[in-house]
């Protein structure tokens, strides 16, 4: 909000000045030209805005890994057209596919493969609350507004058709994301319970079988924000940080033992003693809820 009214007050005093350069001095109108050059300054200004969104939300930072870089061992196969070429490698919000690459497969299994996420050195977890009735009525309309708006995505044909990609549909999941990203952008400004960022799917010998959905928000989100939205008395918000990956010229023979976010590395004096590139984090906050569940501790994936 500061940068924007800078950069308004910037298009305001430059029209001002503007006014008078140039009244008199061309062949339209000074009221004309004052007009003209206004509109183009605020059009900058709003490009300016937008930027300044696109870095604040979840999956737009851009750093600089090749994108082969990943961990032998969690290498993709190549692009499968199953599903008329709807099997997409696409990377999760708050993820940047060229530099995070080589540890996507473990971010996935870190991710996915259990709902109760347990703090540690490689992801931060919101600190429960104590339970109230509030909340615990909000979470249950939140639920029910989900649980509606995920009716017609029992068939992932639809999802799929509604713009929703499938993250990583060749590695192994417990749970497989379907990433909406133009939704993880209004997710950076708004919050509506029947517009999540992802479904999650249970992967079936006939497609895929419909389970939950993803909230998140950008990683600059402060715990009464991430309260708002979902109540941290029933639910449990995580981020993956304190992430090193391998330099460049150790990528073929890293020790995945120490890199990525299952290793032993955790520091960014750590990594820099042994040559790798520290990130403090790389996803923005993210929830699971699991509406078709038949408890509220199970519904937001505390047990």
């Amino acid at each position: 909000m500061r940068l924007w009214n800078s950069a308004a007050n910037a298009s305001l005093l430059s029209a001002a000045l503007l006014r008078t350069m140039v009244r008199g001095k061309t062949g339209m109108t000074s009221r004309t030209w004052i007009r003209r050059i206004t509109r183009a300054l605020l059009a900058v200004c709003g490009l300016l805005a937008l930027a300044v969104l696109l870095a604040a939300m979840p999956g737009r930072r851009t750093l600089a890994l090749p994108q082969q870089e990943i961990s032998p061992a969690l290498a993709p196969a190549p692009p499968d057209t199953e599903h008329n070429g709807a099997m997409q490698h696409d990377p999760m919000p708050g993820m940047d596919l060229r530099d995070e690459k080589s540890s996507e497969g473990n971010a996935v299994n870190d991710m996915l493969h259990r709902r109760r996420h347990v703090a540690g050195p490689h992801l931060q977890v919101t600190p429960p609350r104590p339970r109230n009735k509030a909340d615990e009525q909000r979470a249950a309309q939140l639920a029910a507004q989900l649980r509606e708006a995920l009716a017609k995505y029992r068939d992932y044909h639809a999802a799929l058709a509604d713009g929703y990609k499938i993250f990583l549909p060749n590695v192994p999941q417990p749970e497989y994301h379907f990433t909406n990203y133009w939704h993880g952008f209004l997710e950076a400004l708004t919050f509506d319970p029947a517009r999540p960022t992802s479904l999650l799917y249970k992967k079936t010998s006939a497609g895929y079988e419909l389970a939950g959905a993803m909230y998140t928000m950008p990683k600059s989100a402060t715990e009464e924000q991430l309260n708002e939205r979902v109540p941290l008395s029933v639910a449990q918000w995580h981020l993956h940080t304190n992430l090193c990956l391998p330099s460049r010229a150790q990528k073929k023979s890293a020790d995945w033992t120490r890199f990525g976010l299952h290793g032993s590395i955790s520091t960014q004096r750590a990594c820099d003693a042994a040559g790798g590139r520290f990130r403090p984090s790389i996803f923005g906050w993210m929830v699971h809820v699991y509406p078709f569940e038949d408890s509220q501790e199970k519904i937001f994936g505390m047990r």
